[in-house]
């Protein structure tokens, strides 16, 4: 990871100030680098030890840093990872343009490795989480969104870079097709559940632990796994009130809304799916070489339902 964060700060380097300034930023800010962490861990495990896998888990990093600074543009946000957005400290016109900056740049960077699998890899997986984020912005303040549909949302908009980092690994070492499908699952699997626990914690978690305020998903219309339980479990009365908060885009019932989704059993549920989808994970990594890179995404996949950041 020091190596990957060397080929981050090298690469970030632009003669237009402000687009360092603000890569830095957020950049600087940290995060959980699980992308970047997922593509060297299963290079290690499928025994690929060379430099393009460094270059490509930056590659991953900006991908989705260019997603956070177009995230929190549409979605209004002002604090993440406990700080304010760069949005809100430098504007969205320049966060959006950054953005831009940051997909050019990874894409710069895919074409250096000089293989064609790899670049149809990402371009996919960018395309596939703007269709998400698409669909996302479609399905605001839909209180009748199913399970489903929130599931296509979040492996769009999320769970993609998850498995393409997976995949690049395999693809990257040489791998069968049969372990780059299994490669693929894994990501898919952990980044549906990552993205599952993270719906939970907006109504579950502790705001300093998080850096971000609860309720922002509410706010934003949302209709988020825990809710769609909720509506589902309770009474009508309870329904009707997560579905007025979710139509009107408002955290004004943040409480009552917390305490639903506990009585309905809708934040035991939700953590139930997260639960599924890391077995499923985790059954994934049977077509892998035995050692300590894949005994330490096994633990990765076990240890993610007990996240609370």
């Amino acid at each position: 990871m020091r190596a990957v964060d060397q080929v981050i700060a090298d690469r970030l380097a632009s003669g237009v100030p402000l687009v360092g300034q603000i890569s830095q930023y957020i950049i600087a800010a940290g995060g959980k680098r699980l992308r970047p962490a997922l593509l060297l861990l299963l290079s290690g495990a499928l025994g690929y030890q060379q430099a393009h896998r460094f270059s490509l888990a930056a590659v991953v990093e900006f991908i989705h840093t260019a997603t956070l600074l177009h995230d929190d543009v549409v979605d209004d946000s002002t604090l993440r990872r406990g700080r304010p957005t760069a949005n809100e400290t430098f504007g969205n016109p320049a966060s959006v343009l950054v953005g831009d900056f940051l997909y050019s740049r990874a894409f710069q960077m895919m074409v250096e490795v000089g293989q064609m699998r790899i670049m149809e890899i990402l371009a996919d997986a960018t395309n596939i989480i703007s269709e998400g984020e698409v669909l996302q912005l479609m399905n605001m303040h839909d209180a009748s969104l199913s399970e489903e549909g929130y599931l296509l949302v979040i492996r769009s908009k999320t769970a993609k870079l998850f498995e393409a980092s997976a995949r690049l690994a395999a693809v990257l070492a040489g791998s069968s097709t049969e372990v780059e499908q299994a490669c693929a699952t894994y990501g898919q699997a952990l980044g549906t559940a990552f993205q599952i626990i993270d719906d939970v914690l907006d109504y579950d978690g502790d705001p300093a632990e998080l850096g971000k305020n609860l309720g922002d998903d509410l706010r934003e219309g949302k209709a988020t796994l825990p809710l769609i339980v909720a509506m589902q479990r309770g009474t009508p009365e309870q329904a009707a009130v997560v579905r007025h908060a979710i139509e009107q885009g408002s955290a004004d019932q943040l409480e009552s809304i917390v305490a639903i989704v506990r009585q309905t059993g809708a934040l035991s549920a939700a953590r139930a799916a997260a639960a599924a989808e890391a077995q499923r994970a985790i059954a994934a990594l049977a077509c892998l070489p035995v050692n300590g890179y894949s005994a330490c995404l096994l633990q990765l996949a076990a240890q993610l339902l007990e996240r609370r950041t």
